[in-house]
């Protein structure tokens, strides 16, 4: 009984974990020439779009990071009009305990931000992560 007791009360601190420890991945347009950006982003278990993202303004999803630190985001962007410039990647993948993953697409490449723990501490300053396929 008293086992029983332990791998409750450490899988309820798990729980209380996975529930306060949220992240989030923001996707903005930075595109020139009033270029929409199309995007699509899915894990195991959520698909988030398609969506549409006009000139100057982002889209952002907040979710839980699962019990065994494993949750990952992939997303597709693709330049307007005609989407022939795109990139598929890894948008977030568990370094902590959550965090945000802010995303720039620019006419030039694909730009990440990381801020990390309660959204403030330890920020990755803004650098270029990908170029766009053609």
């Amino acid at each position: 009984m008293k086992n029983l007791s332990v791998f409750l009360f450490v899988l309820s601190l798990c729980m209380l974990h996975h529930h306060v420890s949220g992240a989030g991945i923001r996707i903005a347009n930075q595109l020139k020439s009033n270029k929409l950006l199309w995007m699509r982003c899915y894990s195991k278990n959520d698909v988030i779009g398609p969506k549409i993202i006009p000139i100057g303004q982002n889209y952002t999803f907040y979710f839980g990071v699962n019990v065994f630190q494993t949750t990952r985001f992939m997303c597709t962007l693709k330049q307007g009009p005609n989407y022939r410039h795109y990139q598929n990647f890894t948008a977030f993948k568990v370094l902590d305990t959550g965090g945000m993953w802010d995303w720039r697409a620019r006419e030039d490449g694909i730009y990440l931000e990381k801020e990390f723990g309660s959204f403030a501490q330890n920020p990755v300053n803004m650098h270029k992560e990908f170029d766009w396929i053609n």
